[in-house]
């Protein structure tokens, strides 16, 4: 009975999270001008990846950055939770209170470029941020582990690298919608780089190899995003912290998606 009721609380604090990260993470874009209501009319689905394969809904395409929509909540409840709860180092810990406000750096300043420019990939890569950072606020429920983001106010972050980098990005991203979208790329970039260290370097638990996975594929695709704008209008974006092979990697290959495995 007791193993039974700890199971039942474990569900219900993680169907929160969880139903928000099973909405991402495949995102595409085009022109960045399309309107919003223009994309709810796209084909959805959910998407969700670790080093050997994916989750998933349909795979279908969706535009401006929107990340799919799908009804693969119940599956990833499912998946995360049937993971094991292993041991966690200080490095993972780590790893996941920084990814925690990483990610919430990313959806605030997004915000605040849409709320300024109002050019939709702002607006939807925001909506994919925030299901990233309720992602590993997801892990960090399932390890009984406090939230480094808890009342978390837009553009305050307890970090103080973090905090440093948002007033700096901020200040960049006001000059121009090109240094707007070039903060776009660099906050991406960034992501991609963190995330592939913690994979590389910090973390070997299942289930937060999952979610990490997950975070650096729809990062790659966002990526993409701001750098086809950026392309359009001229603008050669160099990387500031991933591999200039690795970039190109991204660039030239296309939107991700994949078919549902979930890796137990």
């Amino acid at each position: 009975m007791k193993t039974l009721k700890r199971n039942l609380i474990l569900f219900i604090l993680l169907a929160g999270g969880v139903f928000a990260f099973s909405q991402c993470t495949k995102e595409s874009i085009n022109d960045g001008t399309q309107s919003l209501s223009d994309s709810k009319s796209l084909s959805q689905g959910t998407i969700c990846q670790n080093g050997t394969g994916v989750c998933t809904g349909n795979g279908s395409g969706n535009r401006n950055g929107r990340d799919n929509r799908g009804s693969g909540s119940e599956y990833l409840l499912t998946c995360i939770t049937s993971l094991p709860l292993e041991a966690l180092s200080a490095s993972e810990i780590s790893s996941l209170n920084t990814m925690r406000e990483e990610e919430l750096l990313a959806h605030d300043v997004y915000v605040l470029l849409y709320n300024i420019y109002k050019i939709p990939v702002f607006n939807n890569i925001s909506e994919a941020e925030a299901r990233h950072a309720e992602a590993v606020k997801t892990l960090l429920l399932k390890y009984s582990l406090p939230d480094p983001a808890l009342n978390h106010v837009d553009g305050v972050f307890g970090n103080p690298d973090l905090q440093a980098l948002y007033t700096s990005l901020v200040a960049q991203g006001k000059a121009s919608l090109i240094a707007a979208l070039t903060v776009g790329a660099t906050i991406e970039d960034l992501d991609i780089d963190d995330l592939h260290n913690h994979i590389a370097l910090d973390v070997d638990n299942q289930d937060i190899l999952f979610v990490f996975n997950n975070l650096e594929k729809g990062s790659r695709n966002h990526l993409r995003s701001f750098n086809r704008l950026l392309t359009a209008k001229g603008i050669t974006y160099t990387p500031q912290y991933i591999s200039i092979e690795y970039f190109n990697q991204i660039i030239s290959s296309a939107q991700e998606t994949g078919s549902a495995v979930c890796p137990n």
